[in-house]
């Protein structure tokens, strides 16, 4: 097996792309991509974005209207895809560890509620879903 040091640097960042968005990072720390795709989902649900949508639709409806040049249409489209497309990954990145922590959240209670039905140690239970609610800030 070789070293981790003598692995190229690009291989341990494909190793690292390619594992789950909440253990890319070890430990409670996010990473930067991970405080971005979370503000990016907090942005794409808010009032301000809906509003920006309403406007570039609007801004391309009357480029329409008006008979604006072949140019302003493939800038518009160009801008609409982009943008989709950061959101998109964005948003996957988001839905990713809140699913994660949600599925981390579910076990620790089937695992709560099955050591009361067989009377096992009630401590290691609720430390167990203690951890598990805190489990979503820190994913």
């Amino acid at each position: 097996m070789v070293p981790a040091s003598k692995v190229p640097r690009w291989a341990r960042l494909a190793q690292r792309t390619l594992r789950h968005p909440a253990d890319r990072t070890p430990g409670p720390e996010r990473g930067r991509f991970e405080r971005l795709a979370e503000s990016g989902s907090f942005l794409a649900g808010s009032p301000l974005f809906f509003a920006v949508c309403l406007v570039v639709i609007l801004v391309w409806a009357i480029g329409l209207i008006v008979g604006a040049s072949d140019r302003f249409e493939i800038a518009a489209s160009g801008l609409v895809s982009v943008l989709t497309l950061v959101l998109v990954a964005l948003l996957k990145n988001a839905e990713l560890r809140s699913e994660r922590a949600i599925q981390q959240k579910l076990d620790a209670i089937a695992s709560s509620l099955l050591q009361d039905k067989r009377g096992g140690d009630e401590a290691a239970s609720e430390r167990d879903l203690e951890q598990a609610i805190g489990v979503h800030e820190e994913i």
